[in-house]
């Protein structure tokens, strides 16, 4: 993981095998902060919805026994909502570099949709 400083403020951006590893371990929560139109196309399973338009840094829970991590679709949003946590004395906050894009193209498990029904599928690790 690498520290990120935007507009003087700071938070983590996670790799993907970080983001995976942390998950699978169940050290994290991971937070998409794409639209419910995006998660319930695909999304990786597990992962909570919270959608940058209703993001407010104030309401998140405690990161005590699991710290936060958040994802989009590139890293755009996520990075946006991980200074705004900074921004708002969260700390530590974090977010997976390439977003589900990268978690994709890293051959991650993911749950997809199945275009000839429409109904959600298993898209297994390559």
């Amino acid at each position: 993981m690498k520290t990120e400083t935007v507009d003087g403020l700071s938070f983590e951006t996670w790799t993907v095998d970080e983001v995976a590893n942390a998950f699978d371990a169940n050290e994290i929560a991971l937070i998409d902060v794409r639209t419910p139109q995006e998660y319930a196309f695909e999304h990786i399973p597990g992962a909570l919805l919270l959608p940058l338009s209703f993001f407010s840094a104030e309401k998140l829970p405690s990161q005590e026994g699991k710290r936060i991590v958040f994802h989009c679709g590139s890293g755009v949003r996520s990075g946006k909502v991980a200074a705004a946590c900074a921004a708002a004395g969260i700390s530590p906050v974090a977010h997976m570099e390439g977003g589900f894009g990268a978690w994709k193209t890293a051959g991650k498990a993911y749950t997809g949709t199945d275009m000839a029904t429409g109904a959600p599928k298993s898209v297994p690790a390559t």
